[in-house]
């Protein structure tokens, strides 16, 4: 199970109930954040989230509605007593833009990991959490992220008995381990069957509309992107800024086959969003406005 919280759907400036950008992904205790725009602490609290168990924070881009809220962040984290390190993925730079921010948040009890990205695609690892991070298309260097939990194929009893597998290595095996017993090596592929459907996320904001996005958010279960604007006259003002229009980001969420999206990341002239959705519908049936708070717990799906 992934849990997912967006904390904030604003763009540019904070207004009242709707924080600047920030998302939230909980699984086995740890924490993922994407981006942390100014407010995103009062956000987590409103949502009873703490910040203490966040493992990663990945970073969009450096402009200030996806960043303010770090050095406050930090220090809470630091204030809870928190030890572990904290790995910090973002563009190219990051490290020094982080350490800059950090003049206000000097001393931490933890260590910063940076990995900095500066290639089309990058790809990691880290508890648990599949990344890939994709570059998009706006007027800095930006990069939207999808994150999988992986899913090990079912567990054969029979096979483990046939080969005489010490029942005491099952359970370690089941959970990908490779075992070494009485000189014989056991790996878990000879106790799994293939690998099943494992549970996708994509988020991008501020971007034209790309195939890379595309591509990065092929069969999501949830496709998070930004709608600056949903007015249809302010194609040519999406086009300039680098930014996308509600109907632009349906069109991609049906292109990629996502099981659902939502939009974020509104301008602050953007009043009853809700009133433009029927249009978006037309497009991709699955489309909902983002709120500050909605959240989900995308579950592993049982395959026939």
């Amino acid at each position: 199970m992934l849990d997912v919280c967006l904390l904030g759907t604003a763009g540019m400036m904070p207004l009242p109930y709707r924080w600047l950008t920030a998302l939230m992904l909980r699984y086995n205790g740890s924490g993922l954040l994407i981006d942390c725009g100014e407010g995103t602490q009062v956000a987590m609290k409103e949502q009873g989230i703490s910040a203490k168990p966040i493992d990663i924070l990945c970073i969009t881009h450096f402009h200030a509605d996806h960043i303010s809220g770090l050095p406050g962040l930090l220090l809470t984290m630091g204030n809870a007593d928190r030890v572990e390190p904290l790995t910090i993925i973002g563009p190219k730079g990051v490290e020094k833009v982080v350490n800059s921010l950090r003049i206000i948040a000097p001393e931490l009890p933890f260590e910063i990991n940076f990995i900095e990205i500066s290639e089309p695609d990058a790809y990691f690892s880290i508890k648990g959490y599949e990344i890939h991070a994709f570059r998009v298309k706006h007027n800095v260097l930006c990069y939207g992220y999808s994150v999988e939990i992986k899913r090990a194929g079912r567990f054969d009893v029979n096979r483990a008995k046939e080969q005489g597998i010490p029942m005491k290595l099952w359970n370690p095996l089941q959970k990908g381990q490779t075992m070494e017993w009485e000189g014989v090596t056991y790996t878990p592929d000879m106790v799994l069957g293939p690998a099943r459907k494992g549970i996708k996320l994509t988020y991008c904001t501020d971007s034209r509309p790309v195939q890379a996005i595309v591509d990065a958010a092929k069969d999501s279960d949830l496709f998070i992107c930004e709608g600056m604007y949903a007015e249809k006259e302010k194609l040519a003002k999406a086009k300039q800024y680098k930014h996308m229009t509600f109907y632009e980001a349906a069109k991609m969420a049906k292109e990629a086959n996502v099981q659902e999206m939502w939009l974020t990341h509104f301008s602050p002239s953007l009043v009853r969003g809700e009133d433009y959705m029927p249009k978006v519908k037309e497009i991709f049936e699955n489309s909902y406005l983002g709120k500050d708070g909605k959240s989900v717990e995308l579950m592993f799906r049982e395959e026939d």
